[in-house]
Formats: structure tokens, C-alpha cells, sequence
């Protein structure tokens, strides 16, 4: 059965209502949900490697904050475009495989990568 398409223009139209069944929804045991969840082809959960890859935007404001830096003193500190970090921490944008390891290296050893720069 094809669903049809409903166009809601807010103020012009009434409302759409929804066929959801919110009470059903809520009453869903954690075990019904990854059930449902692994039973869809198209929306299959992260497994915790995939999960553990994945960047994570706050990460970096805390590492940033930790170090005592604003945006732009931390950008300027390592060499990253003041526009990047800033897609990066508002999660506009996700640093490639390689800047991911920049990061880590500046993460666990910020006073050797400023050594290195330095030179």
C-alpha cells in the first residue's frame, strides 16, 4: 500500500494527525526496542567498534577547555583553521581519519606536538 503524501502549511491547513500509537510506543521494554531496531535493514544500530570510531564533538571542546584555550587561541596554538575547528565543535563538519589522530596525539601529549611545531 502506497502512503500518501501530506503537505501541512502551518495557519492554512489543519493539523495532520498522527497514527502513531505513542501509549504502545511507551510501553516498550528495552528488549522490544533492540528488537525492533535489529529487525530494520536500513537503520541497524553501531556496534561498539563502529560506535568507539565515531567522533564526537563535545570531546573536543573539553579537550580545548581542559588546555585553558579559547577557539581561536587553540587553533592558532596547533595549526588548525579557526573555521574548521569551529565546524568541528558545532558538529557541522567531522575531522578526516587523519586530523582524528592529530587530535588524539594533541589529546595525550599537547606539549610534544607544541615541541614539534616549535621547530
Amino acid at each position: 500500500m502506497k502512503e500518501q503524501l501530506i503537505r501541512y502549511r502551518p495557519g492554512i491547513d489543519p493539523k495532520p494527525t498522527s497514527r502513531t500509537d505513542w501509549d504502545r510506543v511507551d510501553r516498550l521494554t528495552d528488549e522490544q526496542i533492540e528488537a525492533a531496531a535489529l529487525s530494520d535493514p536500513d537503520a541497524q544500530p553501531l556496534t561498539d567498534e563502529e560506535l568507539a570510531a565515531c567522533f564526537r564533538p563535545g570531546n573536543l571542546r573539553t579537550l580545548r577547555e581542559r588546555l585553558g584555550l579559547t577557539q581561536n587561541a587553540f587553533a592558532e596554538r596547533f595549526h588548525i583553521a579557526l573555521e574548521t575547528l569551529c565546524s568541528w565543535e558545532e558538529g557541522r563538519s567531522a575531522p578526516a581519519e587523519t586530523e582524528r589522530a592529530y587530535l588524539r596525539v594533541i589529546e595525550r601529549n599537547p606539549e610534544a606536538v607544541l615541541a614539534a611545531l616549535d621547530d
